[in-house]
């Protein structure tokens, strides 16, 4: 019997690459969708048909109807806002119940995590990190100190278990002097409305179904949240995001041997952008960058919040490609710079020192971006369907790019569709 393959695909930039739509694009060749990591800070935005809809645990595969999809045990869950997001699904004539199976040891988003998520937030001050307030640290401070409350814990004696939980959490936000509890009972209410809604849903070992999916000859596509320099490990600490976004999260977010793990799809867009605090060396400060915010609708699919956005930096594509070992590189958002006459891309840093690196530094809040400025194309490229129509200016662009970091582009995206997207040959 064969066995089925198991491709991995992720962001290399600060999350908002547009994973969901190449998901969406690629599930055709796969039986099963797995997400890995993260909760509902992500939201993966699809436009087909002329709908738009925006995922934020739910694996972006529902949309095709024969596709089983697992939230992993990686994912860390909040069942309000699933219960919300499943049932805004099935409103538009996505059946989810029959091909939707959660992990029993994916963490469970508390409300009171939520509350612990604006204390230790706003304990910071003037470091804070910018985080989403959805409670996604908290879960996973909590997974990793032993204490969480898992979806499997559902299924017997859960009132006793989510009560000495809360009075856990109650105690720390004392020892915080926190007191705004504003709105906690009503959403706890819901929240408990979400618990009765998940208990529908196939509640699976899905590292041990997963792996017998892969015995059985499925293929398996992986999905990541976020980006890579959002991992808690290899991002721009402590900046970053509270679990493993890289290719390496597959394997503990699902239970997958690293020998299983065949392509790995990278995804970038032709230039850069990040939310909320942290650095960014080649942020644009000026009527660029927000030319490529409003051009871009660069926005956060969840919070609506302004992304800030500059060049291409292949430094730290450059290091986001080794960390995950990229077999293949997508390009996102091409269209954006259809109207720029000159084009920049950082290959290097000049450190404080003065010394020019091409490496990724240990930190990279004073480095100085160096650019090499390309030719713009200056054409519309959102209604082309085939690499042959691209102007020499962009391919020539394309050829750098793959120079530079010697991979690879595989698929090129010229606008929000799913038609809107080039398949390149090797």
């Amino acid at each position: 019997m064969n066995s089925g393959k198991v491709d991995v695909l992720l962001g290399l930039q600060w999350g908002d690459e547009g994973k969901g739509k190449i998901v969406d694009v690629l599930t055709p060749s796969y039986d099963v969708v797995a997400r890995f990591q993260g909760g509902p800070n992500a939201g993966h935005t699809l436009e087909f048909e002329g709908q738009k809809y925006v995922l934020r645990s739910i694996p972006s595969g529902v949309f095709q109807g024969d596709k089983i999809n697992i939230i992993g045990n990686g994912v860390v869950l909040a069942p309000d806002l699933f219960m919300d997001e499943a049932k805004d699904l099935e409103k538009s004539g996505h059946e989810l119940c029959s091909r939707l199976h959660i992990s029993s040891k994916a963490h469970l988003i508390m409300p009171t995590h939520r509350i612990l998520d604006s204390a230790l937030e706003s304990a910071k001050g003037k470091d804070k990190v910018g985080t989403t307030g959805k409670g996604i640290g908290p879960t996973y401070t909590d997974k990793v100190s032993r204490n969480g409350l898992r979806v499997g814990d559902i299924l017997e004696n859960f009132d006793e278990k989510y009560a000495a939980h809360k009075e856990r959490h109650m105690q720390m936000l004392a020892s915080l002097g926190w007191t705004n509890f504003e709105g906690l009972e009503e959403t706890e209410k819901k929240w408990m409305e979400g618990i009765d809604y998940l208990r529908q849903f196939q509640i699976v070992d899905s590292e041990h179904e997963i792996n017998r999916l892969i015995r059985n000859g499925n293929n398996i596509l992986c999905e990541g949240a976020q980006g890579t320099m959002l991992d808690v490990d290899f991002g721009s600490y402590p900046f970053v995001t509270s679990s493993n976004t890289i290719c390496a999260g597959a394997c503990t977010g699902l239970g997958i041997g690293p020998n299983k793990i065949g392509n790995v799809y990278g995804i970038t867009k032709a230039y850069c952008t990040r939310v909320g605090a942290g650095p960014f060396p080649t942020e644009l400060f000026d009527e660029t960058g927000k030319r490529l915010r409003d051009i871009g609708h660069e926005y956060g699919a969840v919070t609506g919040r302004e992304r800030r956005c500059g060049w291409i930096d292949l430094v730290q594509l450059r290091y986001s490609v080794m960390i995950n070992g990229v077999t293949e590189l997508i390009m996102m958002k091409n269209d954006v710079l259809d109207g720029f006459d000159t084009i920049k891309a950082c290959v290097a840093y000049e450190l404080p020192n003065g010394e020019i690196t091409r490496d990724f530094p240990y930190e990279i809040d004073n480095v100085k971006p160096v650019y090499k400025e390309l030719k713009g194309w200056n054409v519309d490229m959102t209604k082309f369907n085939d690499e042959t129509q691209f102007p020499q200016t962009f391919k020539d662009y394309i050829d750098f790019l793959e120079t530079e970091l010697e991979t690879h582009i595989g698929i090129i995206s010229i606008g929000p569709d799913r038609k809107q997207t080039i398949v390149r040959k090797k």
